[in-house]
């Protein structure tokens, strides 16, 4: 999964199954807490626990939690054997608590002023009983200009720690079934109203604070109960395309308009516990409105909110093509593949089925990068423990400065005016090379997309070298009696569902599942590891140049 990226992903790492966790904190950060760590483990604390704040790349606060994993007692006691971190972003929370520093700070330094005045004026009307009505109404003035100004500026000051209150806490996804329940059995047990809640879809989430919003919906039944002296409430949740609509309803006398401005204005209160929130604070809080409606038919009240959807947790679908799908590049051989200086004989045997993949692809602007044709898009994904995570995606479009040739647009259907605007290759670049980092790169084809990644290393600095493995070479050392080695080709062989073709993140995830069909048949004829299937590559690579 994702975590802490914000919404710029060329801006930092990533987190996840078999990737560094240095991407996103500094090794000596982590070094040092696993000291503070030991050191808290052999004088034997009850919860030996290290707190570490670090910042990423793109300026986001993580608060990391450390906790050992033991194993058998040593000679300094038990040995850290592991430890786990839990990761948070405090970013919002520490830019919160700095504004609270700030208002306090200037309420102290703002109120000795005021203070000092009031103080002044009433030592000297206290200590001068009779002093002349003139005198006396210029120190009264005094204290009333003070202590006004003083209240302002408390005022301000309450305003804006208010605001950090109403913002600060954080949405979450919640059943929507689980809210209901929590919801029913709040009301029933605080108001002592009965609750009708009527069947909620199963599958329904909302992304809401759940606290503020269960102190709502008791704030709304306890005002309806005391106004019209109800004893049931109806509950009631739909879903309305991304937002869902919440309803309380009860039977009654209609709510006039200046009762229910007091109702959603005041503070929540419900059974002694106190909030700064309001409704209006509430409906602001989640994006969304709320209103009243009544049918004097039914004599029925309807308080009504929309709530935020949870959107399923899904990779994204590969955009369709908006031409006729083509093959769109030659077979490719002017760049080695097995010159990598990034080859590492461990790597090498190593089970394929053992190790990290990304697999990649690039859509550009022409089919020759040494005559000046660019990057527009790459796309990619990774593979950990034989599984394709389509959570843990690399898909950005690159502004290539230059015009695109109308037989590219023809392919992948991206026109120039569509990447207005997105980063440079300068900046996409590194991004790529950190999602890359300690994994063996795949690709169909790959040639063409090593060359227009090394005619970048100059200007960028970024060099590619990890191991490199061609689904296209592969599928030939796999069927070498097939003569057809394209990427839909092969996937029909293997029965792979093509979709989303001539998109570089589209392309990324087929030539994925291709390559995991692929290393079953690869084992098959005793090509097993990653030198097996480097070797085997290369017998096919040379074989298959026409000269």
């Amino acid at each position: 999964r994702q975590l802490f990226l914000g919404a710029d992903r060329a801006a930092d790492g990533l987190v996840g199954l078999g990737r560094s966790i240095f991407a996103v904190i500094e090794r000596n950060h982590i070094a040092h807490a696993l000291d503070a760590l030991r050191v808290r483990v052999r004088r034997a604390d009850s919860a030996p626990v290290v707190n570490v704040v670090t910042a990423t790349n793109s300026g986001q606060l993580i608060r990391a939690r450390m906790a050992p994993v033991l194993g058998a007692e040593g000679e300094h006691g038990k040995e850290i054997t592991g430890y786990v971190l839990t990761l948070e972003d405090v970013t919002r929370e520490m830019q919160a608590d700095h504004r609270r520093d700030a208002v306090l700070q200037s309420l102290t330094e703002g109120s000795r002023s005021p203070l000092a005045s009031l103080r002044a004026a009433a030592e000297t009307l206290l200590l001068n009983p009779g002093m002349e009505p003139a005198k006396q109404r210029q120190f009264l003035k005094i204290v009333g200009e003070e202590a006004n100004a003083l209240s302002k500026r408390v005022g301000a000051a309450v305003a804006d720690f208010g605001d950090d209150l109403n913002t600060h806490l954080p949405l979450e996804e919640v059943l929507a079934a689980d809210l209901m329940q929590a919801a029913r059995l709040r009301i029933e047990q605080q108001l002592g109203i009965t609750v009708a809640s009527g069947r909620v879809e199963d599958a329904l989430w909302l992304n809401v604070d759940s606290y503020a919003l269960l102190q709502g919906l008791t704030h709304i039944a306890r005002r309806a109960s005391e106004r019209c002296a109800v004893t049931t409430i109806g509950l009631a949740l739909e879903r309305s395309a991304r937002l869902v609509h919440l309803d309380l309803t009860w039977s009654g006398p209609e709510i006039e308009v200046e009762t229910l401005s007091e109702w959603e204005t005041e503070p929540f209160s419900a059974s002694g516990q106190e909030s700064r929130l309001s409704l209006r604070d509430l409906s602001q809080r989640h994006g969304g409105e709320s209103w009243y409606q009544y049918d004097r038919t039914s004599r029925t009240s309807r308080y009504r909110m929309l709530l935020p959807a949870a959107q399923p947790a899904a990779a994204p679908a590969p955009a369709a093509p908006a031409v006729p799908v083509t093959e769109g590049r030659p077979e490719f051989y002017d760049f080695d593949l097995f010159r990598q200086s990034g080859q590492n004989p461990q790597l090498d045997d190593r089970a394929l089925t053992d190790l990290a993949f990304t697999v990649f692809d690039t859509e550009t602007t022409g089919l020759e990068p040494s005559a000046g044709d660019e990057i527009i898009a790459i796309g990619a994904v990774r593979i950990v423990n034989g599984r394709l995570l389509q959570n843990e995606l690399f898909d950005q479009l690159v502004d290539p400065q230059r015009s695109i040739s109308p037989e590219s647009i023809a392919v992948h259907g991206i026109e120039r005016a569509m990447l207005e605007g997105q980063p440079r290759i300068e900046q996409v670049l590194p991004a790529f090379a950190r999602f890359c980092e300690d994994t063996v790169l795949v690709a169909h084809n790959a040639a063409f997309d090593m060359r227009f990644l090394q005619v970048k290393e100059a200007a960028t600095g970024i060099r590619f070298s990890q191991p490199l493995l061609d689904t296209l070479l592969l599928s030939a050392v796999a069927h070498p009696n097939q003569e057809a080695h394209s990427l839909e080709a092969i996937a029909e062989r293997l029965g792979v569902h093509v979709v989303g073709r001539h998109t570089a993140l589209g392309d990324a995830l087929l030539t994925g599942e291709v390559f995991l069909k692929l290393v079953p048949i690869l084992a098959g004829r005793n090509i097993t590891t990653l030198k097996d299937a480097r070797e085997a590559a290369q017998r096919t690579y040379y074989a298959r140049i026409k000269y």
